[in-house]
């Protein structure tokens, strides 16, 4: 599903240089649950951004799906985040004038076209489809992530990255979003990665990556 090659990223600081990734190598199999884990300047930000194709590496490969597309242009690395990827957010990015169902579909918009029945069915899963109608505004912390997760998930993507989906959220509310990304990850089979600090969060994943100063530390199995 996902294999990082001795993946490096190297932002240039004037004279000097920025190393934040530093060789890193990693497979994700389809239909798998993980976490990464790491402290503040590890390299989790910068790792999340390459596996969805929202920046590249220095150097190294990233293939999805077996295709390589750590060297797309733009436009063509743009395709498959519309196509493969699914993000949710921390702070859930979310469209202030929009309803709840209209968010959703937005999700459609550059992957095919719109089917409102299937971003009512994604708000269903979730189980907001009395809120459809609600804006942003109008929703509780929690419920605007579930509607963060009916957009990720509206297109069928079988790569959903998630950063920190529960920073934002009070402890229950936190759970409840939990308990909905891994029933999603069991129902649908879609291969789920979650940046997150809290070990309880990860010990929900099948494996923990930990990452340290741009590297892998080390990995668990749960």
């Amino acid at each position: 599903m996902i294999k990082l090659e001795d993946i490096t990223k190297v932002y240039p600081m004037g004279n000097r240089e920025l190393k934040v990734l530093k060789g890193i190598s990693l497979r994700l199999e389809q239909g798998e649950l993980v976490a990464i884990m790491g402290p503040s300047g590890s390299g989790k930000s910068t790792l999340l951004n390459i596996l969805g194709c929202l920046d590249t590496p220095t150097t190294g490969s990233y293939y999805l799906e077996n295709r390589e597309v750590s060297r797309l242009s733009d436009g063509e690395l743009a395709m498959v985040r519309s196509r493969k990827i699914g993000f949710v957010f921390q702070t859930f990015n979310l469209l202030p004038r929009l309803t709840a169902l209209a968010n959703v579909e937005m999700g459609m918009r550059f992957a095919g076209g719109v089917d409102r029945q299937r971003a009512i069915d994604a708000l269903v899963k979730v189980g907001l489809a009395e809120r459809a109608n609600h804006r942003p505004t109008e929703l509780s912390g929690g419920e605007q992530q579930r509607v963060a997760i009916a957009r990720a998930l509206v297109k069928n993507p079988p790569l959903v990255l998630a950063d920190e989906p529960t920073g934002n959220l009070d402890s229950r509310s936190g759970a409840e979003i939990i308990s909905i990304l891994t029933s999603l990850h069991a129902e649908q089979g879609i291969t789920l990665l979650m940046i997150t600090h809290d070990a309880n969060i990860a010990h929900h994943c099948q494996r923990i990556v930990h990452l340290k100063d741009g590297q892998v530390e080390r990995e668990e199995m749960e």
